[in-house]
């Protein structure tokens, strides 16, 4: 019985543990696995020599030994096999399929789409307003257990939440928010919490281990300059991580988590956005580094093609969604949620790390939740074939399955035929599979094929097509065929076609680069002229894809970036890669091919990359022959070199594309099968080259604290001056003269450049003033400014301040009840006579100013002076006060002003009617000149409590 006692028992699965991870890296190192030793503190990746892949082997291979369920941040978490001992403590028996084979799912009553919306804050709250209580979305940790759920009422108040916090951290409408949360219910709602702010969300994908800290943070940086991101919302174990960013990026101010966020939000007014050109995403493409590519995609753009998809689709509330895409994704974000939003599809979400420990369990939730629609890259569906058992599937049912999109990267025939005949026996329909074609910069969709159609396959002749760049069918007993899918037809009000390199079109089945236009097509890269000279032809969007059309289909050869062109034959690198990565001892998944210059031939070498582990020289010169005699069957010309490279070299995107121009990068640089660098050597490096940006950051801070402390000396000597004349000069004439030269010379020794335009259009008396109000240098800015003896209208309150009221009340300044009506209304005559007298009145008709960037209602007061004393309005507008020294601050920056005089608007009248008039027709002017929002109708007061 000592045998069974628990420690023993414990002891036992250790040792079984560590049997299982020694026969992985047997089979990964046959040549010196010997000298490799397994213990706890052994780390996987660095000392074992397990890669992303074989990792997430060894998952699936202690999964069913043991029979449980590991933790699925186990793929990403562990680094060495101790953390594997630990996670197998945790796990949980394995889930028992058939107990839920046919486990009911509540159906939900049918409700329209939201077809009216004009923006996907409108969508959202259409839904709430309608049917608060209805499920929108499940969030998954695999097929059975469930992590959290939203309804459209729960989603939207906590979005409005987040707004409310994004608000008290000085987040604007317009500022950039970067995300970069793994999926979760926070995700949505922080996604649309920032849309609910009027700032734009910019996705960006965490890092899946420390290992791989130094690329990623170094990729993310270039998104993050680009977008100029001001916030960044990561999860709590992330916040160490993006201190990093923080120091790389300067204009980040602010890193927050949700709960943060969430624990600082108070009531607020949020903006109503009415704009459906606005930015409502910035939607960086797959391998965005140095040169990032941001597609800016408005409301306008992303509604025009989840309907247009919808219609491809025939998508109805009826539907069930089943997706593990990543949310940084457009396939994920775009296709799959907000697309399931509009139309009140149901959603379940899972963990791309679920999806890749283990591929079943998204076939496993397709079935349990009875989908109609889900989605997957190709590799999706090659992990489906290459890692799931037979025992793994055993009662699965998909015939539930209208359609199962193939897109986002090369979708390969032979992929389309294999996954479609294993899946048949499990209740799979051959006509749910749909090859599809999008990009970022379509916002995600462009071509899809009619519902219900089987995949069409078209077999060319190779030659005609590599060389003579036509798709003619191929004799049927032609060995040497292309055989490339259609990938389906242009969406509803989408356009699509081929042209020659002069921009010409071509015809049918003739090759060339494919552009496409409609109301889905972004207006460009945020912040990259030079690229979107290149994307923009005309009213034409360059793909920067190589294909042809035939009966109505779009057939995609290539990126154009990608294809080879040697002695005037194309080459299509997915080809050889598909065929090369079935050469015994290749790593699946790691083979990339290029081309390079070369300069003797004129022409492009082609080289092909291959990971393998084997390290015996007979060995890799077996594989390099087998893998040269396969290219040259493949690509009719042999390859100038096969590399051979250790796992992990070839560079893929965070979807898995093959980044071949980072891998012919690797190539001329001559980094081929250099290891990984530790981590404490990664985060020096990332030290030593923030050091540029933290010092640039050290002496802005200082040379910002300098200018303040300047400026407020220069605030308080004009202060003092100024009291001092006011006090001794005889009369208001004199005190108003020396005043404005005070005022002058300070704002010239604060280095705060002063433009003045229309102030020729001020009478010399006898008229009423109005000016946007943004900030206490408003008045500063105008005593420098306004001609003559100008009557500042000032609330009663300043009357009874010893100084300050002393000398207004030497200025002339007329004081105001801003509470008390009979009060004003007795003011309003008197300064209504005052006006008769030739005083030049201004006013501030806002009342107050806040922090917030915008134009609030007016109060009719300085309207009624003007009406009754039969004087005209000159609307005035102030730019700049509200930067140099904003609401609720006392720090000043360094700004230009600009005080701006619009042609006068004369009463019509002294009743009530002409009033409100006289007031909205001053308020437009200034609403079209001063730059800022409309508050008055953008902002109205939201609930900020949960539903």
């Amino acid at each position: 019985m000592d045998d069974l006692a628990p420690g023993n028992m414990e002891q036992l699965r250790r040792d079984n543990l560590f049997a299982v991870v020694r026969d992985l890296v047997r089979e990964l190192h046959p040549q010196r696995s010997r000298f490799i030793d397994v213990n706890p503190s052994s780390r996987i990746e660095r000392d074992l020599g397990i890669d992303s892949l074989a990792r997430t082997e060894l998952i699936l291979r202690i999964e069913r030994a043991f029979q449980v369920r590991l933790p699925a941040q186990t793929i990403g978490e562990a680094e060495t096999v101790e953390d594997l001992a630990r996670a197998l403590e945790q796990a949980r028996p394995e889930l028992e399929h058939a107990a839920f084979a046919a486990a009911p799912v509540s159906v939900l009553p049918a409700v329209p789409a939201a077809n009216e919306a004009r923006t996907l804050i409108e969508v959202l709250e259409w839904h709430a307003a309608r049917h608060a209580d209805r499920l929108h979305l499940t969030v998954l940790q695999d097929e059975a257990t469930v992590l959290g759920s939203l309804t459209y009422g729960q989603l939207a108040a906590r979005a409005r939440r987040i707004a409310a916090g994004l608000i008290e951290h000085d987040i604007l409408p317009g500022d950039r928010v970067g995300v970069m949360l793994p999926t979760s219910v926070e995700y949505f709602v922080v996604f649309f919490g920032i849309l609910y702010a009027g700032a734009i969300p910019v996705p960006i994908y965490p890092p899946m281990r420390l290992s791989q800290l130094e690329e990623h943070l170094r990729r993310q940086t270039g998104i993050l300059r680009n977008a100029g991101t001001s916030m960044l919302i990561t999860p709590e174990e992330g916040l160490t991580l993006a201190g990093l960013l923080g120091n790389l990026v300067e204009s980040l101010h602010t890193v927050m988590t949700v709960p943060q966020v969430e624990a600082s939000a108070k009531p607020v007014t949020l903006p109503q956005l009415q704009d459906a050109n606005a930015i409502a995403l910035i939607q960086y493409t797959s391998g965005s580094t140095g040169d990032p590519k941001g597609v800016v995609l408005s409301h306008a753009n992303l509604l025009a093609n989840i309907r247009a998809l919808g219609v491809a689709m025939d998508a109805s509330s009826a539907d069930i969604f089943v997706s593990w895409l990543p949310l940084y994704h457009d396939m994920g974000l775009i296709g799959a949620w907000l697309g399931c939003l509009h139309f009140a599809v149901p959603l379940y979400v899972m963990s791309p790390l679920s999806f890749l420990v283990r591929p079943q369990s998204w076939l496993w939730a397709m079935h349990r939740y009875r989908a109609t629609f889900s989605a997957s890259p190709n590799f999706g569906f090659e992990l489906c074939l290459a890692k799931i058992t037979e025992d793994d599937i055993k009662g699965l049912d998909l015939s539930s399955l209208r359609m199962l999109v193939n897109g986002a990267e090369p979708v390969s025939v032979q992929t389309l035929r294999k996954f479609t005949e294993r899946f048949a026996r499990h209740g799979f329909p051959a006509q749910a599979m749909a090859p599809v074609y999008g990009l970022a910069e379509s916002s995600v969709g462009l071509a899809f094929p009619p519902l219900g159609r089987l995949p069409v396959i078209d077999r060319v002749n190779r030659d005609q097509l590599s060389i003579h760049g036509i798709a003619e069918a191929a004799d049927p007993n032609d060995a040497a065929v292309l055989e490339i899918p259609a990938c389906g037809q242009p969406i509803s009000g989408h356009e699509i076609r081929v042209v020659d390199e002069a921009g010409y079109e071509l015809g049918e089945r003739r090759e060339g680069r494919i552009e496409f236009r409609g109301p889905s097509a972004t207006r460009g890269y945020f912040r990259n002229e030079s690229k979107t000279r290149e994307l923009l032809h005309g009213d034409w969007l360059d793909t920067g894809d190589r294909g042809y059309m035939a009966d109505g289909d779009i057939f995609v050869t290539g990126r154009i970036k990608d294809i080879i062109i040697r002695a005037g034959r194309h080459l299509y690198p997915q080809e050889i890669e598909e065929a090369v990565a079935n050469v015994p001892g290749v790593h699946k998944g790691g083979v990339a091919v290029f081309g390079v210059p070369d300069r003797a031939s004129g022409t492009e070498r082609v080289v092909v990359l291959v990971e393998t582990r084997e390290s015996d020289p007979a060995a890799r010169a077996a594989l390099q022959a087998r893998a040269h005699g396969v290219v040259t069957d493949v690509a009719g010309t042999p390859p100038d070199e096969i590399g051979l490279a250790p796992p992990r070299t070839v560079p893929k995107t965070s979807s898995g594309k093959i980044r071949r121009s980072a891998a012919r990068e690797l190539y001329l640089s001559g980094r081929i099968g250099q290891t990984q660098p530790t981590l404490w050597w990664q985060l020096l490096r990332l030290a030593l080259s923030s050091a540029g940006p933290r010092l640039r950051r050290l002496g802005r801070l200082l040379g910002e604290n300098l200018y303040a402390a300047w400026w407020w000396t220069m605030l308080g000597g004009a202060f003092a001056a100024g009291c001092g004349v006011v006090l001794i000069l005889p009369n208001t004439r004199s005190r108003w003269a020396a005043l404005r030269r005070i005022g002058r010379a300070a704002l010239a020794a604060m280095g705060i450049p002063l433009t003045i335009r229309g102030i020729e259009k001020i009478p010399a008396e006898g008229a009423v003033l109005v000016f946007n109000h943004s900030s206490y240098m408003d008045v500063f800015a105008l005593a420098a400014t306004l001609p003559g003896e100008p009557a500042m209208v000032a609330k009663r309150e300043l009357a009874q301040q010893r100084i300050a009221g002393a000398v207004l009340r030497r200025l002339g300044t007329p004081f105001v009840e801003r509470y008390d009506v009979s009060g004003s209304l007795a003011d309003a005559a008197a300064l209504g006579a005052l006006a008769r007298e030739g005083r030049l009145l201004v006013f501030f008709p806002e009342g107050t100013f806040t922090r917030r960037a915008g134009l609030s209602g007016f109060y009719l007061g300085a309207f009624k002076v003007a009406a009754d004393a039969g004087l005209p309005v000159l609307p005035g507008i102030i730019k700049g006060t509200r930067t140099v020294l904003r609401s609720d601050q006392w720090f000043p920056r360094h700004s230009a002003i600009s005080i701006e005089i619009d042609d006068p608007v004369p009463p019509k009248g002294r009743d009530f009617q002409s009033i409100a008039q006289l007031r909205d027709e001053v308020r437009r002017s200034m609403l079209a000149r001063c730059g800022e929002p409309d508050l008055e109708e953008l902002v109205k007061p939201q609930p900020t409590s949960p539903a």
